[in-house]
């Protein structure tokens, strides 16, 4: 920053035109701190200057495309999270301080006024970002430790390193703004979808058994405007569905919303990341599907079956399991002991008795599939 002198980590693109020129992309519609700084620059008829970092300490890679405010150093963040100071060095033609652990860094300055096309080249929303006019970085130098290695990663499509770096970070961040920084109850985990659509599009909130829903709804509010171009689809869950598993996603999706009552479409927000369509803003949709209402258990045999289970199975050698939620039955609120009582009574091979049960509240004058709670006993 040319002002505060802040500096900037981020994890762009840069394709190669010359021995002295790398054609780089900054996204102008994303709100990225090095866009700001550029601007800043712009306005001063100064370029700017830039170095490209590769090989760089682990923490440093992770601050990169993390999401942090714009008048935090990422350096100190990185350092944070290693435990100790990022050692820097000043670079050799500009006044910027780079790690002095990195394998190679490429110095150079951001021209304020020309561009020159760039690309096409794949994106981490899965589509190729046709060639399009871009930033030039003129090289101005470059240094590197003796045997340096070249360090990459692989992007585009999701999941990928990036992504992975990304979610990492991204899930925590939500998550401390929703229940730490909004103050919201009950909030308990925040899952971005992450393959194919790479975290930006769909977002589960998980939420404690009996928050309110006034706070369901804060969540998701909250969620949606952390950061703007962020969550096109919301979807508050229970604690029993796990917000990485789409399937238990949307079996709560199927059976515990009523889309009616439940869902709200948000419309002008922004486009965020994606492949360019012509359309200038797009909405969220806004999902609860937490329990209304106690329902009936899942329906798989309980706990103690399944692990017995899977001790035989274990037993003979085959291959492993790896069970996915929900891989046994429990309760949601709507059950008897009574129920309880006939069903260890079938699994001890006791059945004549739970028919003689029967039996006995046999009824005339009833609908078909009436609850049996509905009708009084005799």
């Amino acid at each position: 920053d040319p002002d505060s002198g802040i500096q900037n980590l981020g994890t762009y693109r840069g394709g190669l035109k010359a021995p002295d020129r790398v054609g780089l992309k900054l996204f102008m519609n994303l709100g990225q701190g090095g866009t700001a700084h550029w601007e800043k620059c712009r306005a001063r008829g100064e370029a700017m200057p830039i170095a490209m970092v590769i090989g760089c300490p682990p923490p440093v890679a992770y601050c990169g495309p993390q999401k942090l405010p714009k008048d935090v150093d990422e350096l100190g963040v990185a350092g944070g999270i290693a435990g100790a100071p990022i050692r820097i060095a000043k670079a050799r033609t500009s006044d910027l301080m780079v790690p002095a652990d990195a394998e190679i860094v490429i110095e150079g300055l951001l021209d304020p006024e020309y561009f020159e096309p760039e690309g096409p080249f794949g994106e981490s929303h899965g589509y190729i970002n046709l060639e399009e006019f871009n930033f030039i970085l003129k090289v101005t130098a470059i240094t590197r430790k003796k045997n340096a290695v070249f360090t990459s990663i692989i992007s585009q499509v999701a999941p990928s390193e990036s992504s992975v770096i990304k979610r990492v970070a991204y899930e925590p961040l939500f998550l401390n703004h929703l229940r730490d920084h909004l103050g919201i109850k009950g909030v308990v985990r925040v899952g971005m979808h992450e393959p194919l659509t790479s975290l930006r599009k769909v977002i589960v909130v998980q939420v404690a058994r009996g928050t309110p829903r006034t706070e369901i709804w804060r969540a998701l509010y909250g969620a949606m405007s952390f950061q703007g171009p962020v969550g096109k689809y919301m979807i508050a869950v229970d604690e029993d569905i796990d917000p990485n598993n789409l399937d238990a996603v949307f079996w709560a999706m199927s059976y515990r919303a009523n889309l009616a009552e439940d869902c709200e479409l948000i419309k002008h927000r922004p486009l965020g990341h994606g492949p360019k369509t012509g359309a200038t803003e797009d909405a969220t949709l806004a999902i609860d599907a937490t329990l209304k209402v106690d329902m009936a258990p899942v329906a798989l045999p309980k706990r103690e079956y399944m692990e017995h289970a899977k001790e035989l199975w274990d037993r003979l050698g085959l291959p492993p399991l790896k069970p996915e939620p929900p891989w046994h039955g429990y309760e949601l609120g709507d059950w008897s002991a009574e129920w309880d009582t006939l069903a260890e009574r079938a699994a001890a091979g006791d059945w004549i008795a739970n028919g003689k049960r029967s039996t006995q509240q046999r009824r005339t004058g009833v609908v078909p599939n009436t609850d049996v709670r509905k009708v009084p006993r005799d």
